[in-house]
């Protein structure tokens, strides 16, 4: 069952470059890394409500295309939390 939910390892060249991009990315658009970093935690607050998730390999990013922007978040599933959620 985790298979579906399991990604391979991106190479440290990759991870590099992405990262690059991101900054690239955030100083076009002017969104500082502390501010991303406060949506990452904000995003795995309430989603920790409702499932168990890898915050190690969570990863929130903005995004170009075009003339938009996007925040895109790759939040790896690890469980399901049946019941759960804010109020009960």
């Amino acid at each position: 069952m985790l298979g579906m939910f399991q990604h391979s390892s991106p190479k440290s060249k990759d991870i590099a470059r992405e990262r690059l991009r991101m900054v690239l990315v955030n100083d076009r658009v002017g969104v500082s890394p502390h501010l991303l970093e406060d949506v990452r935690r904000d995003i795995l607050k309430a989603v920790s409500g409702y499932m168990q998730v890898d915050e190690q390999h969570m990863e929130i990013a903005l995004r170009t295309r075009e003339n938009s922007v996007s925040l895109v978040a790759d939040i790896p599933v690890q469980q399901v939390l049946r019941g759960a959620g804010p109020g009960k």
